[in-house]
């Protein structure tokens, strides 16, 4: 009875009350376009101004177009899967509350537990890059004078070139996590702004390079072979994650139903499109050899003879970290907040701000962890940590759509994943390929803090879940 109590399913019927039945109702302010800018903002980061030229010099050539053709094709699989479910089930929490009404309470916490790992270590990596674009941007205005930043106060104490504490990583978390408070539509609006800024800066970049395109240069296509492309895809496959981040926002979408999979499939096909179209122009233009550097798109306009248009591009890149580092903070209060409200965590982090309709508690506690993090730790330190538990997400929610069409085939779903039942066990089967070729010092650290998740669960979640007793 205990066993069967761990893989007890919360019901679909009060899975779908709730947003309107708790004492803390979040603001329904976001339509569809708001929905695709958070996926986009996300989703376009660090990686379009940097892993097409790292992956096509050290293992796709010219064939990293392929790459990201490939890498696509295997998260729009589980995109497909988030569709589904996040029309159907439209509730904070993304694939935690997903999972908890498919596969049972400890899947659902044990994917839970996941996402807290993978927003939290990404949030805090992804202001450490912020930390570092700044310094690189503001020295590089400041070289005239013979000035830059202190070292000291922008670098960990520990690490390859350690400083005294990153004071720039602290701040811009501090600074989007009193955005995020203030409320969900202030914050939509200044990533839909920031958006908007760094996409022109990629349009603005095809715009000036694609002319210069030199076919000779795709030849060979696939200098390492077909398992380097397919190397690469697993590697530029982090590049995609960010979509799931739409799925949190799910009680702050003005129409759900309708707008969940606009937002996850619109922004993951217009980030495909902008991908590939950087990753041809950089082959196109540059040998592949000669892209293995940290700004491989500034490297291709100073080829060009367009220095200026390089600090354009440093502006852009900024921009563009900045979402992802907004939307990542976003989403992981969303998720803290589902699972409080189940009460598997503390009862406090489902409160609701009484003017601003946000959850604050847990914005407040994930920027502040964020912060400390960023402040005091090395970028390479559990980087891979967000890798395998994204994959983890999309396989749980890939096995949730087969497991709902089997036993509520009768539940309404405004989308359904075409090619049922072969593109979720596709999901399924990629994300665990993809799991199981991550190094084992991955799978070391993975475990670790999956038992402390599990130590929390028996200690103090399943005592306390709401559905004890059922």
């Amino acid at each position: 009875m205990r066993l069967k109590s761990l893989f007890r399913t919360k019901p679909l019927e009060q899975v779908l009350a709730e947003p309107t039945s708790g004492p803390g109702q979040l603001r329904r302010a976001l339509g569809p376009w708001d929905l695709v800018a958070i996926g986009i903002g996300c989703i376009i980061g660090v990686g379009i101004f940097v892993l097409p030229g790292v992956e096509a010099a050290t293992h796709a050539g010219p064939g990293i177009i392929l790459s990201f053709a490939i890498a696509a094709a295997a998260c729009a699989c589980a995109a497909l899967c988030y569709a589904e479910l996040a029309a159907m089930i439209p509730v904070a929490g993304s694939a935690y509350t997903y999972g908890y009404a498919t596969l049972g309470e400890l899947p659902a916490w044990i994917i839970g537990w996941d996402l807290i790992l993978e927003y939290m270590v990404g949030a805090s990596l992804v202001a450490i890059g912020w930390s570092a674009y700044l310094v690189n941007l503001v020295n590089n205005a400041l070289r005239p004078w013979g000035l830059q930043l202190p070292h000291d106060w922008a670098a960990a104490p520990w690490g390859p070139n350690p400083g005294v504490v990153n004071v720039p990583a602290a701040v811009v978390v501090l600074v989007l996590t009193g955005l995020l408070i203030r409320g969900i539509k202030e914050s939509s609006r200044v990533n839909l702004a920031i958006v908007v800024v760094k996409v022109g800066v990629i349009l603005a970049f095809i715009a000036l390079a694609v002319g210069h395109v030199n076919p000779a240069h795709w030849r060979p296509f696939a200098p390492f072979g077909f398992s380097g492309i397919v190397t690469a895809a697993a590697i530029v496959f982090l590049a995609y994650v960010g979509f799931d981040a739409v799925s949190t926002t799910a009680e702050e979408a003005k129409n759900p139903q309708k707008d969940l999979p606009v937002g996850i499939l619109g922004s993951l096909a217009i980030s495909t499109l902008l991908y590939m179209a950087v990753a041809a122009i950089m082959t196109g233009v540059v040998p592949y050899h000669k892209l293995n550097v940290a700004d491989p798109v500034a490297l291709v306009l100073n080829e060009l003879q367009m220095p200026w248009a390089s600090a354009v591009v440093s502006v852009g890149a900024l921009a563009g970290i900045t979402s992802v580092l907004l939307v990542l903070l976003l989403g992981q209060p969303r998720i803290l907040f589902a699972m409080s409200r189940d009460g598997l965590l503390p009862n406090v982090f489902s409160q609701v701000h009484p003017r601003f309709r946000t959850p604050h508690i847990t914005t407040l506690v994930t920027g502040l962890i964020v912060a400390v993090a960023a402040a005091l730790t090395p970028i390479g330190v559990v980087a891979e940590l967000c890798s395998i538990g994204t994959l983890c997400a999309f396989a749980i929610v890939s096995g949730g759509v087969l497991v709902l069409r089997w036993t509520r085939p009768d539940w309404k779903r405004p989308f359904r994943v075409p090619l049922f039942p072969a593109i979720p066990a596709l999901g399924v089967g990629l994300c665990l390929y993809l799991m199981l070729s991550l190094p084992w010092i991955t799978w070391v650290r993975f475990l670790v803090w999956l038992a402390l998740g599990l130590l929390l669960y028996m200690t103090f979640g399943r005592r306390r879940s709401l559905l004890q007793g059922s």
